[in-house]
């Protein structure tokens, strides 16, 4: 593997503008070799100060990024001193109550008269993971090391060589090979200590548990053979089935369970559709360096590749081809028809809520979490992960209104052979449906009240609310309209219809303009020559930006179409959710794209390349108010106005308690 190859697979993704640009030097050295003179028809004094004037230029470049390597490396250096400090801290702390927890009854006593509580089993966990964070980030600080150096010796070697002289050597020997980010061991001292401590405090002395707790995956992690294997089956099989049932759905001829079919299959072949893209997504992102495992504060030693994601979406394809054919050929299998859809949702629900540390553990209980959060709001913390996730569920909403009318058509279908009444859970039910359908959008206003009240921000976090607010006109207004349709013999003539189309477009302009100029970042006026982008992309070609500007537009305003062709009685409305849903699942795909190369930049922006793991957190409201004393202008003397009287108060307390452990000890 040539080092260029080498060097993009294995840097530190939001690290890239720190490390040696090798490309451009090396660009710079080919130029100057074919722009140089010709040698025969050129005297040898011109030829050398040709030569002597690009080096002059080379060396200056080299200078510079050396510089600019030592500096970054002197931050992350000190950055990295100051958390081992305070983790060590913490770790101290944490045993030194371990030990008094262990003592003698008197200071047991003691401890519960000054209010110490034992160490949690949380906090301990915590601390652990930290550490493990921490660990990473020394690795990654390490491999840093060694890449710029050994792109400075690959450089200035290539230099020698095409130059035919040895000024590069001589360079590197004076200047990198004394470089504080080459000679400057304490990185390597402070992961012997990290292992250590782990080890002795942490591990109990298994030094084996330790370093697997500590384990680093590999920077340029290959796929699973037997993965692909898997995947390349488990999709092929399922693309076959999913062909026989299109050819044996052609030829259901019961209108009536046609209807009902649709909307209790839909659902799941949408979370399907969401899994295959969602792959499709994480692949996109691992090969163009947007770092997902950071952004999702993902465990990066332990977490779902795309390939596992795609296997797990071809297996739920084949259960629900396999149970759509069941339904289609009940007759022939002597199996009622409707067992199939609820022994499908049934193997689904089993799959999620699986107990046992099986089938993706991990995977489905961090989903699990984030979702349980995400339906309790606004009484939780919002992460990227959380809102991220909500954002998915507004696209999902068609998922939400079939669940509602599949648990509704069990409890009041009395028969699993025959449809009783298809429209008895859209019009009896229909009261039901708008706060079913409202909620995605309700999980991302309550997040965003959340966020202002954690943050006090009223932009963009209030802006934000109002924007998920219009979707709940929209479905009001949807539900009067329909409601209302009996008392009028055109919808032209239904005030509600001309309300529901206002709040449509108004939602729709809102969302798309949220869409790329504050999701995606675009439409910067320092976009420099990516024109209508912003100064900095990550995808190869502008063309990909251009297109999903032009895709989400179409298909946030897509609704208008499907709307004239439902209201003209062209397309069954049916028929027009099963093909609208999929699209908007497709427009949230394309969209994930470009949200998380925005929050990628912004955490290139911080260097920030570990998940920041805080043993001993401070509230966000907090933290807010820290801030704002430290920039008003009297904010400090007041904070030690307040802090005199604050130490009497401690010193009288502290007094007292030391005055009752002396009668105790007596």
């Amino acid at each position: 593997m040539k080092f260029t190859e080498h060097l993009s697979a294995h840097i530190t993704p939001e690290w890239r503008k720190q490390y040696i640009n090798y490309e451009e030097m090396k660009a710079l050295l080919y130029a100057a070799v074919e722009q140089a003179p010709a040698a025969d028809i050129t005297e040898s004094h011109i030829l050398e100060r040709y030569f002597n004037k690009f080096d002059e230029q080379f060396f200056h470049y080299c200078d510079k990024e050396l510089a600019k390597i030592n500096t970054f490396y002197s931050e992350k250096l000190a950055e990295a001193t100051r958390r081992f400090a305070t983790l060590n801290n913490e770790l101290s702390e944490i045993l030194s109550v371990s030990e008094e927890g262990q003592g003698s009854r008197k200071i047991r006593y003691r401890n519960n008269i000054l209010h110490k509580k034992p160490v949690s089993a949380r906090k301990l966990q915590e601390l652990k993971l930290a550490f493990s964070e921490f660990y990473l980030f020394l690795i990654l600080l390490q491999n840093y090391q060694n890449l710029n150096f050994t792109g400075f010796r690959k450089i200035l070697k290539k230099h020698d060589k095409l130059l035919n002289i040895d000024l590069g050597a001589k360079w590197r020997a004076e200047h990198v090979d004394t470089a504080l980010f080459h000679t400057h061991k304490d990185i390597d001292r402070l992961i012997a200590e990290t292992e250590a401590l782990v080890t002795r405090d942490l591990e109990h002395g298994d030094r084996q548990r330790a370093m697997k707790r500590l384990r680093v995956p590999p920077l340029g992690e290959q796929l699973s053979p037997w993965i692909t294997f898997k995947v390349g089956l488990f999709s092929g099989a399922f693309i076959v089935l999913l062909i026989a049932v299109i050819l044996s759905g052609a030829r259901y001829r019961d209108n009536n369970n046609w209807r009902v079919l649709c909307r209790l299959y839909r659902g799941p072949l949408l979370m399907i559709q969401f899994l295959f893209l969602m792959g499709i997504n994480v692949y996109g992102w691992r090969s163009s360096g947007v770092n997902h495992v950071l952004i999702f504060e993902l465990d990066p030693r332990n977490h779902l590749s795309e390939q596992h994601i795609v296997e797990m979406a071809s297996v739920f394809g084949l259960v629900w081809s396999l149970s759509i054919l069941g339904f289609l050929y009940s007759e022939t299998l002597g199996i009622p028809p409707f067992v199939q859809p609820m022994l499908l949702y049934t193997l689904l629900a089993l799959f999620l809520f699986n107990p046992t540390k099986t089938l993706r553990y991990e995977a489905r209980f961090w989903a699990l979490r984030v979702l349980g959060r995400i339906f309790c709001a606004p009484f939780f913390y919002v992460g990227f992960a959380d809102f991220w996730l909500a954002d998915q569920l507004n696209s999902l909403h068609t998922v939400f209104l079939d669940f509602q009318y599949f648990v509704c058509f069990y409890v009041q279908n009395s028969s699993w052979t025959d449809v009783t009444d298809a429209e008895t859970c859209i019009m009896r039910e229909l009261s039901m449906r708008p706060f079913v359908a409202c909620l995605p959008a309700w999980f991302r206003f309550a997040q965003c009240l959340r966020r202002y009240r954690d943050t006090k921000e009223a932009f963009p976090h209030l802006v934000n609310a109002a924007k998920y607010a219009t979707s709940f006109f929209v479905v009001v207004f949807s539900y009067l309209h329909l409601t209302n349709a009996k008392y009028y013999v055109m919808s032209t003539e239904n005030p509600y219809f001309y309300l529901w189309i206002i709040a449509s477009i108004m939602s729709s302009c809102f969302t798309y303009t949220w869409d790329v100029k504050l999701d995606w970042g675009l439409f910067d006026s320092n976009a420099g020559e990516n024109k209508f982008l912003r100064e900095e992309i990550v995808y190869s070609s502008p063309y990909y930006y251009y297109f999903a500007i032009i895709e989400d537009f179409i298909l946030r305003f897509g609704w208008a179409f499907s709307l004239s062709l439902t209201e003209m009685g062209y397309v069954h409305a049916d028929l027009m959710v099963s093909i609208v849903a999929p699209l908007e699942v497709f427009r949230r795909f394309i969209w994930n794209f470009f949200r998380l190369e925005n929050e990628h930049l912004n955490n290139c922006g911080k260097f920030r390349a570990v998940r920041d793991i805080s043993v001993a957190p401070v509230d966000c409201s907090d933290q807010t108010q820290i801030l704002r004393m430290m920039d008003a202008a009297d904010g400090v003397i007041n904070r030690k106005r307040k802090q005199k009287v604050m130490d009497k108060k401690l010193s009288r307390t502290f007094s007292k308690g030391e005055s009752l452990i002396c009668d105790l000890d007596t």
